[in-house]
């Protein structure tokens, strides 16, 4: 099968959203796009049939409006569309495992519940083999403070692998033209609190440490994407809050999860967690070891 990027659609504007980064991103990458609906009351399809008597009219509907907006823009984008008469977070979750990446609308900022699929999404983004994207329905805000042309931020752990995080951060800053930003948070434990904040030399030491660390992990990556600027930013605080207060502007925010584990239940960690949220830019949850 042709390498493809998936965007699930329901029609909602953060579906619709998730598309239209989607589009780019495929044009960017040279890959196929594919429109995904699922819909377990899905008829079968018959030779012919009126529209006015088809079960599937409004699905049907649905994906060919995105596809003709989404070929206006990108005439050159190879766009499939896909019905699939199935539970919404199966087929989503089978299409993944044979995509580059799968792309999802989210409502950012509300509980877990508000996902733009309801309770489909949480589980997709824990469960899913490859990359899934998050991307949230623009606001006049958003569309000022984020561009194309913003950085990708890479949120990094110094502890165990990370490799498919930074080939996916590197990849994707290298695919944009764009420099790539390292961020790692890290706690100051409570011998190192002063009434002041933290105590200066405690704060050097960690900051040192760390970034000898992040040195020693970006190193083979960037000579791998000679092309790409690297920054660091090392925060003494919650890694979640490092990463959310760094990805402010950013065109993409990449965050890894463990990948699932026969027998062990899925989750996300509480900085995936915080990055969808409370990121003001696409967060791409990437599965690691």
């Amino acid at each position: 099968m042709q390498p493809v990027i998936t965007v699930g659609l329901d029609g909602s504007p953060e579906s619709l959203a998730a598309a239209r980064w989607a589009a780019d991103e495929a044009e960017t990458r040279r890959l196929t796009l594919r429109l995904l609906h699922a819909w377990p009351m899905l008829a079968p399809e018959p030779a012919r049939l009126p529209s006015e008597i088809d079960q599937n009219y409004w699905a049907k509907r649905l994906v060919h409006t995105a596809r003709t907006e989404l070929q206006a823009h990108h005439p050159n984008l190879t766009v499939v569309g896909s019905l699939v008469a199935e539970d919404a977070q199966r087929a989503l979750l089978e299409a993944a495992s044979d995509s580059e990446m799968l792309v999802l609308g989210s409502r950012g900022l509300e509980s877990v519940e508000a996902y733009l699929m309801g309770d489909v999404s949480l589980p997709v983004v824990a469960r899913a083999e490859r990359p899934v994207v998050l991307v949230r329905a623009e606001t006049p805000e958003m569309r000022i403070a984020s561009t194309p042309a913003g950085r990708v931020v890479a949120a990094l752990k110094l502890r165990g692998s990370c490799d498919e995080v930074l080939d996916f951060a590197f990849h994707s800053a290298a695919a944009r033209g764009v420099p790539l930003l390292a961020v790692h948070g890290r706690s100051v434990p409570l011998h190192a609190r002063v009434p002041w904040g933290v105590d200066h030399g405690a704060g050097e030491e960690m900051t040192k440490d760390a970034r000898e660390g992040l040195d020693k992990l970006l190193r083979p990556w960037q000579e791998k994407y000679p092309q790409v600027e690297v920054a660091d930013s090392i925060r003494l605080t919650s890694p979640a809050k490092a990463v959310v207060q760094t990805s402010e502007g950013a065109s993409l925010l990449v965050v890894g999860r463990r990948a699932h584990r026969h027998g062990v239940a899925s989750r996300l960690g509480h900085v995936a967690h915080a990055a969808l949220h409370h990121g003001r830019c696409p967060v791409a949850v990437v599965p690691h070891d």
